[in-house]
């Protein structure tokens, strides 16, 4: 019986590639929002044959320059994350894309960081009913209270 070889990343559960080969054809940007144990990532980036090439990214360890107290991986710092890599986005030359989450979930936090994108100017086709509420996306579901208005003022005073 012969060995059929499975592709790497498929073994590895990092690529569904059936996802994948549909976001392709679309020929939009696309964003990716990785939440690890201590931070949130998001990504803004161009499909191509060689690579995709990363035209925006945000990190959530930005958000302690800015005074951030607490977690970086809540909701509201997606929130903040997502709008700073939709500005980055916007200055990069993206002004539309759609979400690609790959083989992960569609949680809460990651629709947070979809709606900063969404706030920050870069048109995504995406439902308002799937976002979380605006006292989620402001903290005062938190014990460590930050001032996300704040925070976000100071982005687009930064980023421009």
């Amino acid at each position: 019986m012969a060995y059929a070889k499975i592709l790497r990343r498929l073994r590895e559960e990092k690529t569904n590639y059936k996802k994948r080969g549909t976001m392709l054809m679309g020929k939009r940007d696309f964003i990716t929002v990785n939440i690890t144990n201590e931070n949130t990532q998001v990504q803004i980036l161009k499909p191509g044959i060689a690579g995709d090439k990363v035209v925006a990214s945000a990190h959530s360890r930005y958000l302690l320059e800015k005074g951030w107290k607490g977690s970086r991986k809540s909701v509201p710092a997606a929130y903040l994350t997502g709008y700073l890599a939709g500005k980055k986005a916007l200055l990069g030359g993206a002004g539309d894309a759609i979400l690609y989450t790959g083989t992960k979930k569609y949680t809460q936090r990651m629709a947070a960081a979809l709606k900063g994108v969404i706030d920050a100017g870069v048109k995504v086709p995406a439902s308002g009913d799937t976002f979380p509420s605006e006292e989620r996306i402001n903290g005062e579901h938190l014990t460590v209270k930050n001032e996300v208005s704040k925070i976000k003022s100071g982005i687009d005073g930064e980023v421009k």
